[in-house]
């Protein structure tokens, strides 16, 4: 279970985040909705350790190698498809053969050879899942998985996730501008509005009977 408890994130003298409490629990997904600036990515960022709170705490969580993090836009270095993921394993044994089989998910096997700076950008977004699933996980924190993908990417992406939920029975937490998503991937959706958490539920209920103003004009916007 991963808990954050008073967290204020501010920069100067806006403020991004204030969350005075929100749990997270093993073997649930968790989709995090709201529009630009809400405050999405520095939730996810503060959950990682790359953002430290102004004020409170995340208690729960251990960042090793068990968490998994996917920033929206993946930085692929200049060398190999296949040496961009294989780094990820360090010494490992076999570990050209392991980031091969995780390439091959994410449907980039026959790019392995080619140099990572001159992906589109939904293949870098492919590239860093396949970086993410090359490494046994039980966190998986992702920020926009399938922002720059097509619609047979986002579906393989979103399949992936799936199926590593179903092996692991680990904790997922994504970002997503689309409640469509949050209700085909969470088990609960988070709506952050001006970095305040204003209502969560089950995607199906949610979406169906939203209770607070702000969370009913976002979905107004959106065919669910």
């Amino acid at each position: 279970m991963i808990e954050l408890k008073n967290v204020l994130v501010k920069a100067k003298e806006r403020l991004i985040l204030d969350i005075p409490h929100l749990r997270f629990e093993k073997g649930k997904r968790y989709g995090i909705i709201g529009e630009n600036g809400s405050g999405k990515t520095t939730l996810l960022r503060v959950l990682m350790g790359t953002v430290l709170p102004s004020q409170g705490s995340v208690e729960g969580l251990k960042l090793d190698n068990n968490v998994g993090y996917l920033p929206q836009s993946p930085y692929a270095f200049s060398f190999s498809v296949l040496r961009n993921v294989s780094m990820t394993l360090g010494q490992t044994q076999n570990r050209d053969e392991l980031a091969m089989e995780a390439l091959n998910k994410v449907g980039l096997r026959s790019l392995t050879e080619a140099r990572g700076n001159t992906l589109s950008g939904g293949e870098r977004q492919r590239l860093g899942l396949a970086r993410v699933l090359a490494v046994p996980r039980e966190v998986l924190l992702l920020d926009e998985p399938t922002s720059a993908t097509d619609i047979r990417g986002m579906d393989l992406i979103e399949a992936l996730l799936l199926a590593w939920f179903q092996k692991t029975k680990g904790l997922l937490i994504f970002t997503t501008h689309a409640p469509a998503q949050a209700l085909r991937l969470a088990d609960e959706v988070i709506f952050l509005e001006a970095g305040k958490v204003v209502e969560t539920g089950a995607p199906q209920h949610l979406f169906a009977n939203p209770r607070q103003p702000k969370t009913q004009a976002f979905l107004s916007h959106w065919s669910i």
